[in-house]
């Protein structure tokens, strides 16, 4: 199979990094601005003034639309998964190269765990959106909370370890 995979994609091996960076891009980028720009405001204001129906309402529209906008991300990941796991066969890659173990552990650790919960959270049981149409106020208002709470958790997380596996990625340090 993995020769099957070489002779066939071998010389589509530059399409294969395209793909992947592209997807990488995407999978990191796509929901940055929703969240610093429009969930996390909407947040922090219902938090001063938690009485506010309009400033609820506002906090609400933000957490659903953030649901529906990780789509971007969450159709991204899983292509990075297979094209970076594409170029790992094609590239005649292996774990001696240690910055690509540290890479590879920090995507297995840290960011897979973390797209498993926010797919979960995002489109799955914790989907805000289809908890507040089925009328169960208070399982909605928890999973606000739990999202703001998952939110609290991996931003620090991601905040240093996407810039460190893209260091990782394109500088290919020797000293790791």
């Amino acid at each position: 199979m993995i020769e099957f995979l070489r002779e066939t994609l071998g010389p589509h091996y530059l399409v294969v990094k395209f793909v992947h960076v592209f997807a990488v891009m995407a999978w990191s980028w796509s929901t940055a601005i929703a969240y610093t720009s429009y969930l996390k405001p909407a947040y922090l204001k219902w938090r001063k003034n938690p009485d506010d129906p309009i400033l609820e309402q506002r906090r609400d529209w933000a957490f659903e639309q953030f649901d529906r906008g990780a789509v971007v991300e969450h159709t991204a990941f899983p292509v990075l998964l297979l094209s970076g796991g594409l170029l790992f066969v094609l590239g005649n890659w292996n774990l001696d190269f240690h910055w690509l173990l540290f890479k590879l552990s920090i995507v297995v650790l840290v960011f897979f765990p973390i797209e498993v919960a926010d797919y979960w959270l995002s489109h799955m049981g914790g989907n805000k959106y289809r908890i507040r149409t089925r009328g169960t106020p208070e399982k909605y208002q928890r999973y606000i909370q739990h999202h703001w709470k998952f939110f609290r958790i991996t931003t620090p997380l991601i905040t240093i370890f996407m810039p460190l596996v893209i260091f990782l990625a394109i500088v290919k340090p020797a000293f790791i």
